[in-house]
């Protein structure tokens, strides 16, 4: 068990898939000995230089984007004017509207993590994104936070590794699937260029792979190896490229990962599916309300135009150039919603496209400082593995 949340972010790892124990521990870092000293600040100072080189590079970009790109798309003059219009009802609507958004990913952590409460899903959720969306490299802290709170709460481990991959899987099965769904309907709606109509096949194909590679690893341990060896050779090659050592054979991993996560997937698989589709369109509808309260009409941008360009920003979204995406989604959104566009409408776009950043964005940051609060304070959920267990009941168990 972690001691404290200093020394859990210190060292923290994830454990191997179907391993027990983290990679690396408190005790091992606390029992360094003196010898090793001048090697792990010489280490820390290198991470701390890096951590700053990144964060004075995302800077650079976000300030290029704002400064030098986006008033070249509209005039911000005019895009100010356009959020001030924005009635109080328009405004609270909003808010309501981006509130109930943060609160639809609770219930895919619920569905992923069996014995996990709704209240508890909010908290740890709120804490981690406000880490994720504030610093530098803020995903991999943003994962200590996650852990840390988790383990204090009785969760094993093994439970949020196969929690975390699970959700993985599926959220990028919805982002590989967003793109495809999007495009056939604007097929239907207007001329597609052979540019789109093949990124779409494209997209098809590695949502059909992804979902076959799944199919396999989840048939047999023998499958399941089999696949892990193939995945791990690959891997290891495009490792190569980049003078990296290899992962070694990924067979067993596999194996244990179909172990660990096939009892979960056939009791939840409906549930986490749902989950994971209703949190990306509640995120979708945010943007699109957002495009209707600032004066963006049916006529000028479809609903379906709209879901086109927020399916390909989210796959460009999962790159961690800026933290949080800060710069480049905007630029991603203003490129793809503002073509052929007039002026004014420009505006109103990239207006829209500014309010739905912040209220998206910006919003849970004070959430995830009051959660990370209540963790610190609550004690009353941190209860024992064996009582969490408990609260899981058959989840986990093969029918």
């Amino acid at each position: 068990m972690v001691t404290s949340f200093r020394d859990f972010t210190f060292c923290f790892a994830l454990p191997q898939i179907g391993s027990r124990t983290p990679m690396c521990s408190v005790s091992s870092v606390r029992d360094t000995t003196q010898q090793h000293r001048p090697v792990a600040k010489e280490d820390k100072n290198r991470s701390l230089a890096k951590r700053l080189a990144q964060g004075a590079l995302s800077l650079a970009i976000v300030a290029g984007i704002f400064v030098g790109v986006m008033p070249r798309i509209a005039d911000y003059g005019e895009v100010w004017a356009t959020i001030r219009s924005l009635t109080w009802l328009e405004s609270v609507s909003l808010a309501a509207v981006a509130l109930w958004n943060l609160a639809t990913y609770w219930f895919v952590l619920v569905a992923a993590l069996p014995g996990f409460r709704l209240r508890e899903a909010a908290v740890v959720n709120q804490a981690s994104t406000a880490v994720s969306n504030t610093l530098p490299g803020g995903g991999a802290i943003g994962v200590g936070v996650t852990l840390a709170m988790l383990t204090s709460w009785g969760f094993r481990l093994t439970a949020i590794t196969r929690s975390a991959v699970v959700t993985g899987i599926w959220n990028n099965f919805v982002k590989l699937g967003m793109p495809i769904v999007a495009l056939g309907l604007l097929a239907i709606e207007r001329d597609v260029s052979s540019a789109w109509l093949s990124a779409s096949a494209i997209g098809l194909l590695a949502l059909v792979g992804a979902i076959v590679v799944l199919a396999m690893t989840l048939r047999s341990d023998r499958l399941a190896r089999s696949v892990g060896t193939s995945l791990g050779r690959i891997v290891s090659r495009l490792r190569s490229f980049i003078r990296k050592e290899p992962v070694g054979d990924w067979g067993e991993r596999a194996a244990a990962f179909r172990r660990d996560t096939i009892g979960l997937l056939q009791h939840r698989w409906l549930q986490l599916t749902l989950a994971t589709v209703l949190s990306h369109l509640s995120l979708y509808a945010v943007l699109l309300i957002t495009l209707r309260h600032v004066g963006v009409s049916q006529e000028e941008l479809s609903w379906i135009q709209v879901l086109a360009a927020f399916a390909f920003v989210r796959l460009i979204s999962a790159l961690p150039i800026t933290p949080g995406g800060v710069g480049v989604v905007e630029l991603g959104y203003a490129a793809a919603l503002t073509i052929g566009l007039d002026e004014i409408t420009k505006a109103q776009v990239v207006a829209a496209i500014l309010v739905f950043r912040v209220i998206t964005y910006a919003l849970p940051v004070p959430l995830g400082a009051a959660s990370y609060v209540i963790w610190r304070r609550n004690r009353s959920w941190r209860i024992s593995e064996e009582d969490r267990d408990q609260l899981a009941g058959d989840a986990h168990s093969v029918t």
